[in-house]
This record gives C-alpha cells, structure tokens and sequence, in this order.
C-alpha cells in the first residue's frame, strides 16, 4: 500500500489523478486543498481531505507524515515560498519522493518562433517557476519534474516527453495527459527518479498553442 500526499488537489491535472488514484487498491490518498467543494465529483470515500494551505508549516507536516509520495500541483506569484515549505516539510518529515508539475521554457529549451512567443506572454512569471526548479533539484529529495506545454481540456492521452537537456517539442498537451504521467509515475515510483521531463502531444508543433 502506497501513501499519497496531493498538494493543490483542487488542480484541473491533479483531479485527472485523483480520479485515476481512486481506482487504485494499493492507493491511500491525502489531498491536501484550500476549497474542498471543488473535489466534490471526483473524491472518494477513502481519501483523507486536510482543508489548508502548504505555507502553514504545522498543518503541512501533519499531512505529510507517514506519506510515502507527495504530488504538487501549485501556482501563483508566491511559488518560491511554497516550493521551500514543501521541500522543508518533506525534510523534517523523511518523505523522499516528490512529483512536482511546474512550466515549459524555464531553460530557454522551446526553439523558435513559439519560443519567443512563450516568453513574450509568460516570460516573467518563468522567473520563479525555474527558481522553484532549481530548488527542487538542490533539495536532494527524490524528485521528478514536468513541464507540460500550454494545458487542454481534450479527454484524450497523448503525449511524449523530452529531457532537461533536448529542445521542447510540439505547443500543447492535453491536462489529462499530464495526469496520466503523474499516475504512471505514482504507481511506479523508481521510473523518472531525478527526471526533469517536458510534456507535449505529438506533433503539435508550431508558432503558438492552437487555440491562441
């Protein structure tokens, strides 16, 4: 049996994995969340719900205690501050394996002209998202990083993935693609250990997202 700890699990991708992880015999999950009612449809009876915040250091500790895999799925301008609670917390607590979903273009890696478009729109807040990358991989925790493309709602799972180090391939991946990763790696948590993985659907290249 696993314990999974589900940071932000109100996430249009984190409800992808809620939902996969409560089929799941061999799963206990904790989310971990500030708006419960917005989990209504995809919770089940065996998930733990701790209604809070991951900058509140002891009520963080308390729901990681005795996890086994902590999933983060967070945003906002104070993404350094919550990045550096999680990785405390999973310090204090012992918790090694960490699965943490932040952005594409924070290495510069997307070629061309939708690479210029990406910084053009997003370009600022890159800043504290590749400040939150470099943290995670300093923390010596046992992490795996994704970078999706720009996020759909197709219901659909298709994807491929590239290193750290190779350039960004297509514009767009589907938020139940990346879910279906994240679960993946959940259910099989020696795969991707100190991987730093974009994530695109096939052949999507091009200027800007589609629907842009």
């Amino acid at each position: 049996m696993s314990n999974v700890l589900v940071l932000g699990a109100s996430g249009q991708i984190a409800q992808w994995v809620v939902k996969s992880l409560n089929e799941q015999s061999t799963v206990n999950q904790t989310l971990l969340l500030r708006n419960p009612k917005k989990l209504a449809d995809v919770v089940s009876a065996k998930a733990k719900i701790v209604v809070g915040d991951v900058l509140d250091p002891e009520q963080l500790k308390f729901a990681m205690a005795g996890q086994d895999i902590v999933y983060a799925n967070l945003a906002g301008d104070d993404l350094d501050a919550q990045t550096a609670a999680v990785l405390n917390a999973m310090q204090k607590t012992g918790v090694k394996r960490l699965i943490f979903v932040l952005s594409l273009g924070i290495y510069d890696e997307i070629p061309g002209k939708f690479g210029e478009w990406n910084d053009a729109i997003i370009g600022e807040p890159l800043k504290y998202y590749r400040r939150a990358a470099d943290a995670i991989e300093a923390s010596g925790l046992d992490y795996t990083i994704l970078r999706p493309a720009w996020l759909t709602d197709e219901d659909e799972v298709d994807y491929e993935i590239t290193a750290k180090n190779e350039a960004f391939k297509g514009t767009v991946v589907s938020r139940k693609s990346v879910g279906d990763l994240i679960t993946q790696v959940i259910l099989n948590p020696a795969t991707y250990v100190g991987a730093n993985l974009g994530v695109n659907k096939p052949n999507t290249d091009g200027d800007k997202p589609y629907f842009m």
